[in-house]
């Protein structure tokens, strides 16, 4: 990519940021200014239609406003939306009676529900710990460490006391690996390394055993794909959930794992993830309408999915990080191609040109399904980090160097 263009798009990211993004969420009904926290739940303008809050997002929104503050300069209502958000997570948010965390709570903190997965503990361990760096408490450290180790405690012995988790199916008939659970502790122990390097062979064994799990089981080098399902040994299970391939979730994985060669010098782990995001842009891709299927099958089955075949915002912000860094790291024309092919998708489909933001969810044909700019799932986080991201590869290529630290 010439030098001229790399310029032009990390100032178009940090325009489109700072300008567009960040705003809109200022702007609108996300910082909570009664009881704290965020309200993610918001229509196309940024007025609340549900004010429950998801304990993902209390972890996740606290990681971008200490994120904006720790890379672009402390700005005192990031500042200050980051405070709030780290006081209502850890009042609110933790089970005192086990430990655990919730996954929805009210507006002023009541609890709602819970689930068996440890996706809540893995967004208040990267949003603990990229607060720490804005704030310096360390007991805020102090607690994200001590969440990641509960959640690799739990991934290694899901059956131990007294966190045990029940499986969705019969372990005892049918006992799956999901490559969901090693992907947000590969993320999360990333991060805690770059805050922490005291801690910097700690997390190295950690990283090395999960790969080690992601590639041994789930990376299918002779079927061109990644399974986000297999039997505890890496088999294939015949049936729609062992088929199912989330191109997605595989190139949001690829980055990862490209992030984690270039830090540990791994040739080999890079050549892997390149294959991941080769083959997931290949298998994912709408070669009718553009964009990247949200689900598709292993041998072209009908999916169960009934979502499937729709376009969400999450799944492209994961592939113009994943394709910037391989451009950036191999110089191959090929990734350069893919990133402006979804370049030019995601900016004439997603962003919502009268009131700012993106849509989430886009049929098939790239029309808009929702209107609504957060919901439970969706509220500032993968859009900002790929922004911010993405500015911080190209920043990066613009030197000639190769992108590290991503997470």
């Amino acid at each position: 990519m010439e030098y001229s263009k790399i310029i032009q798009l990390k100032e178009f990211y940090q325009e489109h940021l700072l300008h567009n993004i960040v705003p809109f969420w200022m702007q609108s009904d996300c910082v909570d200014k009664e009881y704290g926290g965020y309200i993610t739940s918001v229509d196309r303008m940024g007025k609340s239609y549900n004010d429950d809050k998801s304990v993902w997002f209390q972890g996740r929104c606290l990681w971008t406003f200490s994120k904006l503050c720790n890379t672009y300069g402390e700005r005192p209502e990031w500042a200050k939306a980051a405070d709030s958000g780290a006081a209502f997570l850890k009042q609110y948010c933790i089970d005192q009676t086990d430990g655990r965390m919730y996954f929805t709570v009210t507006r002023d903190g009541k609890p709602l529900r819970k689930r068996r997965y440890y996706f809540s503990e893995s967004f208040l361990v990267v949003g603990l710990a990229e607060y720490y760096l804005l704030r310096g408490n360390k007991e805020d450290l102090e607690l994200a460490e001590k969440y990641f180790d509960l959640m690799y405690r739990i991934y290694r012995n899901p059956s131990s006391d007294p966190f045990s988790i029940t499986p969705k199916e019969n372990a005892a008939v049918r006992n799956l690996h999901s490559n969901a659970n090693p992907m947000v502790l590969v993320s999360s122990a990333q991060t805690l390394r770059r805050i922490n390097p005291k801690r910097k062979a700690h997390y190295d064994e950690i990283i090395k055993s999960l790969v080690q799990d992601m590639i041994g089981l789930h990376y299918k080098e002779s079927l061109h794909c990644v399974l986000e399902n297999v039997g505890m040994d890496g088999t294939i299970l015949d049936n729609p959930t062992g088929r199912t391939i989330n191109p997605g979730h595989s190139i949001e994985n690829s980055w990862f794992l490209m992030n984690q060669a270039v830090y540990a010098g791994d040739e080999e782990l890079l050549q892997q993830a390149l294959n991941i995001l080769r083959w997931s842009l290949e298998i994912g891709w709408d070669k009718e309408y553009g964009g990247i299927y949200y689900f598709r099958d292993l041998y072209g089955r009908p999916c169960e999915q009934l979502e499937h075949d729709m376009k969400l915002w999450w799944v492209h912000n994961e592939a113009l990080i994943a394709t910037l860094l391989a451009s950036n790291l191999t110089g191959d024309s090929y990734y350069d191609e893919w990133y402006e092919k979804l370049h030019g998708y995601v900016f004439s489909h997603f962003p919502d040109k009268e009131y700012g933001e993106w849509y989430g969810y886009l049929h098939r044909d790239g029309s808009v399904s929702h209107e609504q700019k957060g919901s439970l799932w969706k509220g500032p986080y993968h859009l900002p980090r790929a922004l911010m991201l993405c500015e911080q590869i190209l920043s990066a290529s613009a030197k000639g160097e190769k992108a590290r630290n991503l997470l």
